[in-house]
């Protein structure tokens, strides 16, 4: 009983993180909508999605220091809870205006960016209570908002064309209610980390985190190649495929194919990873995963014009991808002390994401400058050179993979 116990903990959780991602996911779509159908202006749309990306961003770095005081899962539980009031709110008030939509999705994307680490943090204690590797645990993890990523933004389309834009967005407040139920009845106190020592101050907390994670010269490659992956990736997904499919194939249903394709390959990689994760030497497998996933995808769309030779090649870096996520937080558990988590996970989550936004803007500006396939091959070359560099350091890196705080790693 005791053993089925911990097992459900480690169950809440992840469930609470796919059904939170996939509400995200739909508000994505149903909070545009909403507001297209109440306003008539696109240019809202856009400004309604920054008022929830730019206080998530900022609350992911910067809220962590509370989030250690009251705790993480009270923390999440709250964070969930008011995400669902907020977005509630926008449901059953479409007519307030663009003012108050925007404030309502500023302060769900603001309790939800610190929310997200914690149950985040969470995860490592739950999964060492119910006895499960933290590799298999981060794999199912990721698998889980991979899933929630590909299945939440046409889920949020059928329910508006179904039941309109509002029923959808009460959705979505329904998904962040069902998150913190799940925590709050489900995961039990004990699971709670280690509070950092002290009366620590805000500003000498938010450093400590981030001089934690620039001691580790492991993290600080791996995090570094994800994030100029993320910049390429951004550019391929909002610049290049969009304008590939454009140019090559003249057929926008073709845009969904791609993107389809990417998605289904990380879907069962990381079916084979979960099975394989704890067998695996983690490293080769990050710097193997970066290097095929990255450039091969880019190289293509400037090299043909085979549209079965764009989704051979999307299919299998999608499956090169699936490994990259898990083995990056598997690091993260285990090199970082309990007492950093939080902060130190923020920061990263903070610098990965900040990759996206830069990576649309250099994409559309190396298009302009040089054209469509001279952008596609510089940016393909460079993401070669970029995640390449992982495998050179193959040697001076793999001794340091291993945890640093004398916690179980498995193989290395």
């Amino acid at each position: 009983m005791s053993g089925s116990r911990h097992r459900a903990g480690l169950i809440a959780l992840l469930a609470a993180s796919l059904v939170s991602t996939l509400g995200s996911m739909m508000s994505l779509v149903a909070i545009p909508w909403l507001v297209l159908v109440t306003t008539g202006s696109p240019a809202d749309m856009g400004l309604v999605v920054a008022a929830g990306t730019v206080p998530y961003l900022t609350s992911s770095v910067f809220g962590t220091p509370l989030a250690d005081r009251l705790g993480m899962r009270v923390t999440a539980i709250v964070a969930d809870t008011v995400s669902a009031v907020a977005t509630a709110v926008i449901a059953i008030s479409p007519d307030v205006g663009l003012p108050a939509i925007a404030a309502m999705v500023g302060v769900s994307g603001l309790v939800r960016g610190v929310g997200d680490r914690t149950k985040h943090v969470l995860l490592r204690p739950a999964g060492q209570a119910a006895g499960t590797p933290i590799a298999r645990v981060t794999s199912i993890y990721d698998g889980l908002s991979n899933a929630a990523t590909l299945a939440g933004a046409p889920l949020g389309g059928l329910i508006v064309f179904w039941f309109g834009a509002q029923a959808a967005v009460l959705v979505d407040a329904a998904s962040f209610a069902i998150s913190a139920l799940l925590v709050a009845v489900l995961t039990r106190p004990a699971l709670e980390p280690p509070a950092p020592t002290g009366t620590e101050r805000y500003l000498p907390a938010l450093a400590a985190g981030a001089r934690r994670l620039g001691r580790d010269r492991l993290l600080l490659l791996m995090i570094g190649t994800v994030f100029f992956a993320n910049i390429v990736n951004q550019a391929i997904g909002s610049v290049f495929v969009p304008l590939w499919v454009s140019d090559v194939l003249h057929s926008p249903a073709a845009l969904g194919i791609v993107f389809g394709a990417v998605s289904a390959g990380a879907i069962l990689g990381n079916l084979v990873f979960t099975a394989l994760a704890v067998k695996l030497s983690r490293y080769v497998v990050f710097a193997a995963g970066m290097a095929i996933s990255g450039a091969p995808r880019v190289l293509v769309l400037g090299l043909s014009d085979q549209l079965t030779v764009v989704l051979t090649v999307s299919f299998l870096c999608g499956v090169a991808a699936s490994a990259v996520n898990p083995i990056l937080g598997a690091q993260l558990y285990e090199r970082v002390p309990d007492e950093f988590q939080t902060r130190v996970f923020g920061l990263v989550a903070a610098i990965a994401y900040a990759g996206f936004p830069i990576g649309g803007v250099l994409g559309g500006a190396a298009v302009a400058g040089v054209g469509l396939r001279p952008a596609i091959l510089l940016a393909g070359g460079l993401y070669l050179v970029a995640t390449l560099a992982p495998l050179l350091g193959y040697r001076a890196a793999r001794t340091r993979c291993a945890p640093n705080r004398g916690a179980p790693a498995g193989k290395t």
